[in-house]
């Protein structure tokens, strides 16, 4: 089973795992009540978003159903931390996988959720030989839905109502993309492939 080497290049990115010097970086979008809609961990001050940071810095390798691979979206230029982007291993029988992301509303609408998100694609169905990768997000999200539509995921389900947050009903979508309607990029083409994850 060969392993992954960091960071992981794209055009204008560095993908690598978490570091403990990042928490400024990180800290300083999300705890932000604009990010906080769509991420796992809940956040509100500096202090949570260090316990938010020792978690996905443990998040750095796909060995077993439920494990989840975390990369910080590094800046090339001037090393500056954008966003995270994230593998999920759901289910091992099946194959599935679920890419989660989030990017500073400060470097939104430039290009980088989408070079990360097509690296992390290009992982799961070429090294980690995943099956389908879905995405859920928020129906109000209409950035991250554009962005679903330009990876060529499909809309699969459109849960109405489905959960309060802070007094609102949410309503989220999910998106899907099978292994073979993946376009892949060039940059972790050449990756050694591993055994099959299912």
């Amino acid at each position: 089973m060969s392993s992954l080497s960091f960071p992981i290049e794209t055009d204008r990115l560095m993908l690598r795992p978490f570091e403990r010097s990042d928490v400024d970086g990180l800290n300083a979008y999300h705890a932000l009540p604009s990010v906080q809609r769509y991420v796992f961990s809940r956040t509100r001050d500096r202090a949570e978003v260090a316990g938010a940071l020792n978690i996905m810095r443990n998040h750095v390798s796909l060995q077993r159903p439920g494990d989840t691979l975390t990369l910080a979206m590094i800046r090339k230029g001037d090393k500056q931390l954008v966003g995270h982007v994230s593998l999920h291993w759901s289910d091992a029988t099946a194959g599935q996988g679920e890419v989660r992301f989030c990017i500073n509303p400060a470097y939104a609408g430039q290009g980088f959720s989408r070079e990360a998100i097509s690296s992390v694609f290009d992982l799961a169905f070429d090294h980690f030989r995943i099956h389908r990768v879905f995405a859920r997000c928020d129906g109000r999200n209409h950035h991250s839905i554009k962005l679903m539509q330009q990876l060529g995921m499909r809309l699969e389900a459109h849960y109405r109502e489905h959960a309060l947050f802070q007094g609102e009903w949410d309503e989220e979508l999910h998106f899907a993309i099978l292994d073979r309607e993946w376009q892949r990029s060039t940059k972790v083409k050449d990756l050694p492939p591993r055994h099959r994850v299912a």
